[in-house]
């Protein structure tokens, strides 16, 4: 045998003994904790909120340190978003992106578990063209930093692509990528193929409901009783617009030599509320969909396409966010309501009864320190906090 070839080979095979170690997703539910908002409890008290609703998966979508301190010991698992507007610097060097790594993840490891890395959001297919084509360079130039920190086995590199990607998803078997970005996708998935990333979609039925309600039937995007649809290629039935969503990924992979890459949604969720032109955006909707999806995703099974896959997927989102530019659904799609208390019943407990009007939501930090100050548990300090805090 050539030397030169059993080195690679040898190569190869170290390397892929170290990416297939990297697991960023516990089970198959999680959620995106976005914060622009003014009205939003204090880290601490979220991560107080997610353990007692069990939630192990999150995304957010910077590095905010105030954030990643909270969660240090916590267990929950974090995946950390690289903002679009960095990316450009980042794809110039390797050092930049060292840099970030050492301000933003490595200070903050191991105590927190940052499991992955997102480089930018929803870029191919997006109204900037620029970032296409610095997207590869940055994805690449993160994970050479990370393995120059000794942190590429650790954590995992992706990028969440919108269904703006696609050409054309119906029926799942037809999914397949726009010829547009297709130059830009293909080294992508190369590259992702190489270090054993999983391709990431945000996956929004109440999005495509919302943009055709006259000819797709609310139940099948609800999760609800209704005739699904036929794939006649694959003869594969589908009772549900998410699943469909899923496998049509899946197809549009297959076709370009990645079938066997994992598909995750990294975002998927409903509107609680919406403008007048908003169609399906209500309380009751959002329920629906959500506890459906949590139903569905608590069976730790796969799709028709990909039965023996589970599926993965991150909520969107953890919290109403009242900053948030456009209509008013993007103001609209959290479990929570920023005072901690549940927007609807979906099996989780808040951190205040939605039915109190006067409990006043404080970190645990805040709570011990009434403790010491009044040497007492129950002044002023509803019975709710007492539950978790015990």
């Amino acid at each position: 045998m050539n030397p030169s070839s059993f080195l690679s080979r040898l190569v190869l095979l170290l390397f892929l003994n170290c990416y297939v170690n990297v697991h960023c997703f516990t089970g198959t539910y999680g959620v995106n904790y976005g914060r622009i908002a003014d009205n939003l409890p204090p880290p601490e008290s979220v991560v107080t909120l997610l353990k007692a609703a069990k939630i192990k998966n999150i995304r957010i979508y910077d590095a905010n340190h105030d954030v990643l301190t909270a969660f240090k010991g916590s267990g929950i698992e974090i995946i950390v978003g690289l903002p679009n507007e960095f990316l450009k610097d980042i794809s110039v060097s390797e050092d930049r992106a060292v840099a970030w790594l050492k301000e933003n993840v490595q200070p903050f490891l191991p105590g927190t578990s940052i499991k992955g890395i997102a480089v930018g959001n929803e870029i191919l297919g997006g109204g900037d063209v620029e970032l296409w084509e610095v997207l590869v360079p940055a994805v690449k130039n993160v994970y050479a930093a990370l393995d120059q920190l000794h942190l590429s086995d650790k954590i995992e590199v992706s990028s969440p692509h919108s269904e703006g990607v696609f050409e054309t998803t119906y029926p799942p078997s037809a999914g397949a990528f726009k010829e547009s970005v297709l130059p830009y996708m293909r080294p992508l998935l190369q590259f992702f193929s190489q270090v054993g990333s999983p391709f990431y979609i945000n996956a929004y039925p109440f999005l495509a409901y919302k943009s055709d309600p006259e000819h797709i039937d609310i139940n099948y995007a609800l999760f609800q009783k209704n005739s699904g649809i036929y794939d006649a290629k694959t003869k594969l039935h589908y009772d549900n617009m998410f699943e469909a969503m899923v496998d049509a990924s899946y197809a549009a992979l297959e076709k370009v030599g990645y079938g066997k890459m994992e598909v995750i949604v990294s975002e998927t969720g409903w509107a609680s509320k919406g403008d007048d032109n908003e169609a399906g955006a209500s309380l009751k909707n959002a329920k629906t969909y959500n506890k459906n999806l949590k139903k569905k995703l608590q069976k730790n099974k796969g799709t028709p396409y990909r039965p023996k896959i589970k599926t993965k997927a991150y909520i969107f989102a953890l919290f109403n966010e009242n900053l948030k530019p456009g209509p008013t659904s993007e103001r609209n799609f959290g479990l929570f309501k920023p005072d901690g208390s549940i927007s609807y019943n979906i099996g989780f407990t808040g951190l205040r009864p939605s039915s109190s009007a006067t409990t006043l939501l404080v970190s645990t930090k805040d709570i011990l320190g009434l403790r010491s100050l009044f040497g007492c548990w129950n002044f002023l300090i509803p019975l709710t906090y007492a539950a978790w805090l015990l």
